[in-house]
């Protein structure tokens, strides 16, 4: 299975206008009382996280890559998927030594730029309800049982099961952050994400959200956008789907289910993806593929949504010869950061 389904803001300029900040406050020191100044220190003043979380290089990329397994041809994969990981996690904040419960995992791809950032202090409990034996060139179980009896071991472990049953087996365990990274589409309908969401209320701090933006910043990602589109529709039409997607939930979506579940979003932004990810292009040729149009006429009995799919799927085919021979890019993609309303 090909791995799960970019720039982040300038830390230069973040770092610029704390200095400035900073100055001000200095220049207004004199003419402020006792109090005040307290006040504009405590304002000025890094949070536990903020003094304790930093940026990671890109550049590490395949260097946390190399945990994964992989063959020769899919390592570049592998490293294009962890650069995008990274860059999720440098806008996440996630400090080292946090305790992190990972949803949705997978292969693993995510888990191990997590077990990265953690260090040895910290801990990843990655759960999954995929078959340990789907996937490939290589399974979920091959996959996750490399990944801990490799150096990030000692800081992760895999778990098959249910958000739900899992939180109910551990009775009152609690993590420092609950991250949700290219998973939600997977989810069978909205009212499943609701239940996760209420489930996780008094037993994470924050939660961490990265899925796609339904927008495309580069004109390279619009046949990404509307594949998209096409393959939710028709998965839309199959109860028991197993598709990749099946749930096309958009930012706003989330954000009211989310405010409906007991969390509002403390930080959000949107990440144009670097070229190298190749999510797009797989989507992309998987809805422009024959196998497209059988499943069309296997799946789909109405004959007015038969004629919306297959005008759907040309629209990604028109939509492609458009680029004149460029590259897919892959669409923008949404992230944030979610917080208890109580």
């Amino acid at each position: 299975m090909l791995p799960p389904r970019r720039s982040v803001g300038d830390l230069d300029s973040c770092c610029k206008h704390r200095m400035m900040i900073t100055s001000i406050g200095r220049s207004l020191r004199s003419g402020i009382t006792n109090e005040s100044q307290q006040i504009l220190i405590d304002m000025t003043a890094p949070t536990h996280s903020q003094a304790t979380w930093q940026a990671l290089p890109l550049s590490i990329a395949p260097s946390i890559a190399s945990h994964s397994l992989s063959t020769p041809e899919s390592l570049q994969i592998e490293i294009d998927q962890t650069t995008h990981r990274l860059e999720l996690l440098n806008f996440f904040h996630i400090p080292a030594s946090s305790s992190i419960l990972e949803i949705g995992c997978g292969q693993g791809t995510c888990t191990v730029v997590l077990g990265h950032i953690i260090g040895e202090d910290g801990h990843v409990d990655a759960i999954d309800p995929a078959p340990l034996d789907y996937g490939a060139p290589y399974t979920l179980g091959q996959a996750q049982e490399h990944i801990t009896k490799g150096p990030l071991g000692g800081s992760v472990k895999f778990w098959q099961t249910q958000l739900e049953d899992f939180l109910k087996e551990t009775g009152d365990k609690k993590w420092d952050y609950a991250v949700f990274v290219h998973c939600l589409w997977y989810l069978d309908a909205p009212e499943t994400l609701a239940r996760m969401l209420k489930a996780l209320k008094g037993r994470v701090n924050r939660i961490c959200i990265a899925e796609y933006a339904m927008k495309a910043s580069e004109p390279a990602a619009i046949p990404h956008v509307l594949a998209a589109l096409t393959r939710a529709t028709l998965e839309a039409q199959r109860p028991d789907s197993e598709a990749n997607i099946r749930c096309l939930l958009s930012p706003i979506d989330i954000k009211n289910i989310a405010g409906d579940s007991g969390w509002k979003v403390e930080r959000e932004t949107e990440i144009v993806p670097h070229e190298g990810l190749q999510d797009g292009g797989w989507e992309v040729g998987d809805v422009k593929s024959k196998s497209s149009l059988d499943d069309i006429e296997q799946y789909v009995a109405d004959s007015k949504m038969k004629v919306v799919l297959r005008s759907g799927r040309e629209a990604v085919v028109r939509a492609v010869e458009g680029l004149d021979g460029k590259k897919v890019r892959t669409m923008d993609v949404w992230a944030a950061t979610l917080v208890g309303t109580d």
